[in-house]
C-alpha cells in the first residue's frame, strides 16, 4: 500500500475549506447580531435574512429600517464583525489554515 500525498493534500484543501467557510458564516451570522443589538432590532429577524440576502442588502434594510444613512451603518457594521471575529477565535481558535510539516 502507497501513501498518496495528492489524495491527502485534496482532504485537506477540503477540510480547510469547510473549515474557513464555517468560521466566516458565523462570524457573519454574529456580527449581523451584533449590528441589530447595537440599534435595538429583533436579532432572530435580521439574523434570519442572512440566509437569503448577501450583506449589502441586509445593510441596507437595517439603514432603512432605523433612518440611518448606508454608511454609517456599514461602518458599525465593520466594527461588529472585528468584535465577532475577536469573539469567535476566543471562542473557537484562530481560523488561519493549519501548515502540513
Amino acid at each position: 500500500m502507497v501513501w498518496d500525498l495528492g489524495k491527502a493534500m485534496r482532504k485537506k484543501e477540503e477540510f480547510e475549506s469547510a473549515r474557513l467557510m464555517d468560521f466566516e458564516f458565523r462570524q457573519r451570522a454574529r456580527a449581523t447580531r451584533l449590528l441589530a443589538r447595537s440599534y435595538k432590532l429583533d436579532e432572530q429577524i435580521v439574523t434570519r435574512e442572512i440566509a437569503v440576502m448577501p450583506e449589502d442588502a441586509i445593510l441596507d434594510l437595517i439603514a432603512a429600517s432605523i433612518g440611518r444613512a448606508r454608511e454609517e451603518v456599514s461602518t458599525e457594521y465593520g466594527l461588529c464583525l472585528s468584535e465577532a471575529r475577536k469573539q469567535l477565535i476566543a471562542e473557537r481558535g484562530d481560523p488561519t489554515p493549519y501548515r502540513l510539516g
